[in-house]
């Protein structure tokens, strides 16, 4: 029997683990060189599949802040306050945190292809009604279930990728799709700004319909389903009703249906909470996420405010970090499977998660360093360009860290990539979300020079984690290990 392997030279364990158990029963596998094992694929295929569901982790995403622009619009056309109707950008981005907890292992039980077309087809019909909003309170709640639909391609797209490459390819291919959550919220005040000044809030959301109604008919037409499991499961369905008896996969779960969704489920969360290195990465995307969301939301005020910019010019602002993070993608991302690559040479061909981690260092010193230069030259009103220079720094250091501890996650929980994803997801959402609640009264009593700096030092106490990490991270791994 196959382990799944083929092709992957520092792959430590397969596709899935095979034990012939039952000998009453056939045993359902992939062979070395199966067509349908999503690794093998070609890779015209596989990048089908990742176009799709990197462009569902963009529109989210850029759901998320395409409307900040019209803040002031939609408060007067709807009669409330301007921070208001930031809770509409809070609503959404804590439930896209919400979502994967559900999503991820939902999609471990059902497969990836029937999520994402679900999900995104809820997120897509619901521009509608956002469109069209009679208030601000229908505004929020239309915002906050559109968010937890709309994770979909976040929760499940790591998984996803991990289905299809081994890991000795995968930082690569991983750091181009996980510019959507980063990008998205980027380029989104940029075309809303456009899109508000020139039509109406309101075309902010007919516009999403229409580019998510697109994506989603992609989907149906060209997705399919990577995850292993729900493969070989429609294989034993279709060996029973051609060639009679029965079949069993390898390694089959034969637990009750509901006792395996519960045990899903709770997965992400466990991983959360008894995981010392999930937890403490999970804090430090959460401040790098929670500090994003701060500035964006401040952006107009810092530049239309200090600096007398037009919506469109604020708009553009939102391109410093952007630079940065296709800077990282395209030079720094694909130094991350070279380094996994030679330090697994040196251990003998076998590798191991910590290996994901030595660049994540750039990304610990570049983003406080960043953070203070941002701070204090806004505060001493230093020339515009200087201000948006650190930017590109501070979107260089997010990408950094943000695929080396996804692939980390990836590599440490394998066949559970989503669940692990999506423990770390929730945490960084929710905070994400949270906090720009705060921020302008952070930055109205201390200003902005001690306000951004407060998010400085907070990153700053967590930058010795990749160090710490890749030299006892094995060893807490080892210590706190869970079956799941």
């Amino acid at each position: 029997m196959s382990d799944g392997t083929a092709n992957g030279a520092h792959e430590r364990t397969g596709l899935l683990s095979f034990t012939e158990d039952d000998h009453s029963r056939k045993i359902i596998d992939f062979t070395d060189w199966d067509d349908e094992n999503p690794r093998n694929w070609p890779k015209s295929r596989k990048f089908i599949n990742v176009g799709i569901i990197a462009l569902m982790a963009v529109l989210c995403p850029l759901a998320s802040s395409m409307f900040t622009p019209g803040i002031a619009q939609i408060a007067a056309d709807l009669n409330t306050s301007s921070d208001v109707v930031v809770g509409a950008t809070t609503g959404f981005v804590v439930f896209l945190g919400i979502g994967p907890l559900i999503l991820a292992p939902l999609s471990e039980t059902f497969g990836r292809r029937k999520l994402y077309l679900v999900c995104f087809s809820i997120f897509a019909v619901l521009q509608i009604p956002t469109a069209l909003s009679p208030n601000v309170e229908a505004l929020i709640a239309l915002r906050a279930v559109s968010g937890f639909f709309g994770s979909v391609g976040i929760a499940n797209g790591g998984g996803t990728i991990s289905d299809m490459f081994h890991p000795s390819q995968r930082a690569g291919i991983f750091g181009w799709y996980l510019l959507g959550p980063l990008l998205g919220p980027t380029i989104g005040p940029l075309l809303g700004g456009l899109i508000v000044q020139h039509l109406s809030w309101r075309w902010v959301f007919w516009f999403l319909t229409i580019i998510c109604t697109i994506n989603t008919v992609m989907g149906f037409i060209f997705l399919k389903e990577s995850y292993a499991p729900t493969i070989l499961e429609s294989r034993k369905r279709k060996y029973e009703e051609t060639e009679g008896g029965k079949f069993r996969i390898a390694n089959q779960d034969d637990r009750p249906f509901s006792t395996k969704l519960w045990s899903s489920m709770q997965r992400p969360l466990r991983i959360l909470f008894t995981q010392p290195i999930v937890s403490t990465m999970a804090i430090w995307q959460a401040i790098l996420f929670g500090t994003t969301y701060s500035l964006y939301t401040n952006f107009e005020a810092i530049y239309g405010g200090l600096y007398g910019f037009s919506t469109t010019q604020v708009g553009l602002v939102y391109l410093g970090p952007g630079l940065g993070f296709f800077i990282c993608v395209w030079f720094i991302v694909p130094k991350i499977d070279t380094v996994y690559n030679h330090l697994s040479e040196k251990n003998h061909d076998q590798g191991k998660p910590e290996y994901r981690l030595p660049l994540a260092n750039i990304g610990a010193v570049l983003i406080p360093l960043s953070l203070f230069w941002f701070a204090w030259t806004v505060q001493y009103k230093v020339h515009w360009t200087v201000t948006v220079l650190s930017t590109v720094f501070f979107g260089f250091g997010q990408i950094t860290i943000l695929n080396t501890v996804q692939n980390y996650y990836i590599d440490s929980f394998a066949k559970y990539a989503a669940s692990a994803i999506a423990a770390g997801a929730v945490f960084r959402s929710i905070v994400g979300g949270i906090i720009p609640l705060f921020a302008p009264a952070v930055f109205d009593k201390l200003g902005y020079g001690w306000g951004v700096s407060v998010f400085a030092l907070l990153s700053l106490t967590l930058s010795p984690a990749p160090i710490l990490f890749y030299k006892y991270g094995e060893r807490i791994r080892e210590r706190f290990a869970i079956e799941l």
